[in-house]
């Protein structure tokens, strides 16, 4: 098996609400009749959207959402029904290989079919600064950040996806994607999202020590962060 997350973008002019209700009524009917399982939908919704000083852009056009799921094979002679999908759900998507790497696995909420899982998620789109070669950003992200990641945020859930390789010829240059859910006090209060809600003291802590960490493999600036909810079918 294997892992695919792919981007899609609404149509110039779309209505946004628009665009996300018909992804959730017919996005992953369509992709299971194609062959895709275990599929999970990120959309920008009106809950995800009292987040937005928490979202960052390397400048580009962002994507309009997010869809993951797994294919026996991702090889391009078997994907031509999925690859029709999506290209009819969007103006145009991009999608890659990715391996999986569950983290924290969320036990705390535990998503219910086409039902908005708790709080919001947050994703994040990684690319490998120039200063880094590839296996050395592997290692302070995966090797070193996870810890930092894991102690210093109320994240109750943290997928890594590390991009194997690209599906489409135009795909954005990100080297990882990544989820990580949060409670929905965490979109307004800095506080909730580090964990440290009453703590001045805790929250500098670790404030400076996601920074710290973050800016050993990460440029600012070249980093996409969107809050999203999400929905498993």
């Amino acid at each position: 098996m294997e892992k695919v997350i792919c981007l899609l973008w609404a149509r110039d002019g779309d209505d946004h609400a628009r665009f996300n209700a018909d992804l959730l009524a017919r996005l992953p009917v369509a992709l299971k009749a194609a062959g895709a399982r275990q599929l999970r939908l990120n959309i920008e919704d009106e809950i995800s959207g009292r987040g937005e000083a928490l979202r960052q852009s390397r400048g580009e056009r962002q994507h309009d959402a997010m869809v993951q799921f797994w294919l026996p094979s991702a090889n391009a002679l078997f994907r031509t029904g999925v690859d029709a999908v999506l290209s009819v759900h969007s103006d145009r998507w991009a999608g890659w290989v990715v391996a999986e790497s569950t983290i924290i696995a969320n036990t705390v909420h535990p998503p219910a079919s086409a039902v908005r899982t708790a709080g919001w998620s947050q994703t994040a789109f990684l690319s490998v600064p120039d200063r880094l070669s590839h296996a050395e950003w592997r290692s302070l992200w995966q090797d070193q950040h996870s810890r930092v990641a894991i102690e210093t945020q109320a994240n109750f859930e943290y997928i890594q996806n590390l991009i194997v390789h690209q599906i489409t010829p135009d795909a954005p240059p990100y080297a990882a994607i990544v989820e990580e859910c949060f409670p929905g006090a965490a979109l307004a209060d800095p506080f909730a999202f580090f964990d440290a809600v009453g703590d001045p003291g805790k929250f500098k802590v670790h404030l400076d020590r996601m920074m710290e960490s973050c800016d050993r493999f990460i440029d600012r600036g070249t980093i996409d962060v969107i809050p999203t909810g999400q929905y498993t079918f």
